[in-house]
């Protein structure tokens, strides 16, 4: 399960920042496979992967360091907690800021799950001294973001609030730079082998990408429970997973208990 502490400061903020929980071996390893996926051409790379824009898709599946970080031992608890023992993972992209792509250049909007798909459709609650949490995402970081240098912004506690956001506050949610961060917004800035954790119902959002001699790489890991449907995980790219991640990103009944949950670490054969 989660620590209190960490309980309690994803109850109050709606987010979790995990600082150095990545062995030097664990980041090195998910640095090389990561530097592959961005650096080779497009149509090197197997089917299900294309290395051309921002957003790489399925980027913890084009390696066995990268997989290994869906049930990573400091989050795996975590995402058990949070999805009430049924876990799922929806999907994983990789995140790649670099120099002249415009998507970077422009950063990305203050949104929600609530703002995007309406007060119904995700839950937060806490129930029996544990949360509940069907929307969530991790972030495994590959490479260092100092302050200055942009990334991601939450609006902590956001991620309970009954009332929607007035569309002119924060700008109209368009943050352009560090200098220009609003009251009550704040930019996190994880060091290489750290995590941080996000319910989908957090305000967030990115200041655009400045350093132009070194790229953030993250991984963006997305979870919910099991029941709500399948995994967005295509067939071909399911071809190169370990039985245990096929479990993780499997559809199954809410009454249905996953071997790998029964496992406080999760190894990949």
């Amino acid at each position: 399960m989660m620590t209190p502490e960490q309980r309690y400061l994803f109850d109050v903020t709606g987010y979790l920042h995990l600082k150095n929980v990545m062995s030097d071996e664990e980041l090195k390893a998910a640095q090389e496979a990561a530097n592959e996926y961005i650096n080779t051409p497009t149509e090197e790379l197997p089917p299900g992967f294309d290395s051309s824009a921002k957003n790489l898709p399925n980027g913890f599946a084009f390696a066995k360091p990268l997989e290994t970080l869906t049930m990573h031992r400091s989050t795996w608890p975590i995402i058990k907690e949070l999805t009430n023992n049924k876990p799922q993972l929806f999907r994983g992209t990789m995140i790649a800021d670099r120099t002249g792509m415009s998507e970077s250049e422009e950063g990305l909007r203050l949104h929600c799950a609530r703002e995007d798909f309406g007060w119904h459709a995700n839950r937060y609650e806490v129930r029996h001294g544990r949360i509940f949490c069907d929307d969530f995402v991790v972030f495994p970081y590959l490479y260092d973001v100092y302050p200055g240098d942009g990334g991601l912004l939450v609006v902590p506690g956001t991620h309970k609030t009954v009332f929607d956001r007035p569309e002119h506050l924060y700008n109209n949610g368009k943050i352009k730079d560090a200098d220009d961060i609003p009251l009550g917004v704040i930019n996190i800035t994880p060091n290489a082998g750290d995590m941080v954790i996000i319910s989908e119902l957090l305000t967030h959002g990115a200041l655009p990408w400045k350093p132009k001699d070194r790229y953030r790489c993250v991984l963006t890991l997305r979870y919910r429970p099991q029941h709500r449907g399948e995994s967005r995980v295509s067939e071909e790219v399911r071809g190169r997973l370990s039985p245990e991640t096929l479990e993780l990103i499997s559809r199954a009944d809410h009454t249905h208990t996953k071997e790998i949950v029964k496992k406080d670490i999760v190894s990949l054969s």
